[in-house]
């Protein structure tokens, strides 16, 4: 049974939560609208075009953030339960710094529970719908790329011809089992380029002894055969970059499609890792602003607690930062660059939350 002070907590708690949440979710929709409206500005739309890109895309940019929109939520509930005196209320009746946190540390971990759930999905979803339709006003509209349980597809329109292209295989800087089907641009068939290896390190592939069909005679050349492109390894990793847009149905999806195609999972691996971590992520940012707000001066203002919070938030973004780089750099495993971090965080928040029942 829940007991009434827990209530109060809980209910102080989820409210700062949601101001601190609308408060940033506001400046997102501010700063990204410009973007939109600068990316459009050459294109014949409505207004309404912008600012609905602007909400399709502004749940996933919060969610990057949810871990630093705790910290500094917790900031201002204890901001807020000082103010009112009600921390000296709850000690007079033998509820302990401790009991607080760690009611306040439960709710955090369900709420990071749904927030992966259902909200990442939801964002995820909206974010996709984003792409999609700003991929409708960019300017590399006559390519695109996708991996299916069948391969690698590619779609590049290039000097008046339309090629569809298929790989069964990605290894390192080449496509294995290769068919390019070239058309004209009223899809009138030209001719079909198969090869067992190419090189696609550049935009200039180089085919490796080519079996050509054209006007139904079949070809077989022994030569390199030089095949111009918009692709190159890299854009088409880029391509796939952007995981945010797959819920973690698809995550799951995809993660089987790029084993069948040999492509590296790792990227994807990273990314749920760091999906799977967020709840314990945000109980550890809320016991970090828990210890802060109950060492310092019970007399700063709120905009210097808030203050305190985007520094705190800085600091450990560069931490983070830190641990990929040397992720990147291969000196330490991709998995110890997602909870390396949060680790360290563990190790120092433990330290001080031993003492924190003398504050």
């Amino acid at each position: 049974m829940i007991l009434f002070y827990q209530k109060n907590l809980i209910y102080t708690f989820i409210k700062s939560l949601m101001k601190i949440i609308f408060i940033f979710f506001s400046l997102i929709m501010i700063l990204n609208i410009f973007e939109e409206i600068s990316y459009l500005k050459n294109e014949n739309v409505d207004i309404f075009i912008p600012i609905f890109l602007t909400l399709l895309n502004d749940l996933s940019v919060l969610f990057d953030i949810l871990p630093f929109v705790f910290l500094i939520s917790l900031l201002y509930f204890f901001s807020e339960i000082l103010d009112k005196n009600e921390l000296n209320i709850y000690k007079n009746f033998g509820i302990t710094n401790f009991k607080i946190l760690s009611l306040i540390s439960i709710v955090t971990f369900l709420l990071g529970i749904f927030f992966i759930v259902i909200f990442y999905n939801l964002s995820s979803n909206l974010k996709f719908i984003y792409l999609d339709i700003k991929n409708n006003y960019s300017k590399d509209d006559k390519y695109l790329a996708v991996i299916t349980t069948n391969g690698l597809w590619i779609k590049d329109e290039l000097n008046d011809n339309i090629n569809l292209i298929n790989a069964a295989k990605i290894e390192d800087h080449y496509l294995k089992n290769v068919s390019i089907t070239q058309f004209d641009l009223n899809f009138n068939f030209e001719q079909l380029i198969e090869s067992k290896i190419i090189n696609i390190k550049n935009n200039k592939w180089i085919i490796n002894n080519p079996l050509i069909t054209k006007n139904n005679l079949i070809t077989h050349s022994e030569d390199k055969l030089i095949f111009e492109t918009n692709f190159n390894m890299q854009k088409i990793t880029n391509l796939f970059s952007d995981l945010s847009s797959l819920n973690l149905w698809d995550l799951q999806k995809h993660k089987n499609d790029y084993k069948s195609l040999g492509y590296s999972t790792l990227p994807i691996n990273v990314h749920l890792q760091k999906l799977y971590s967020y709840p314990l992520y945000f109980t550890i940012m809320v016991c970090i602003a828990a210890i802060l707000m109950l060492n310092i001066k019970q007399t700063n203002s709120k905009i210097f607690n808030l203050l305190l919070g985007i520094f705190i938030s800085v600091l450990i973004y560069y931490v983070n930062f830190f641990f990929n780089l040397l992720s990147e750099s291969q000196k330490i495993p991709i998995i110890t660059s997602v909870w390396g971090p949060q680790i360290l965080l563990i190790l120092i928040s433990s330290i001080n939350l031993i003492k924190i029942n003398e504050k």
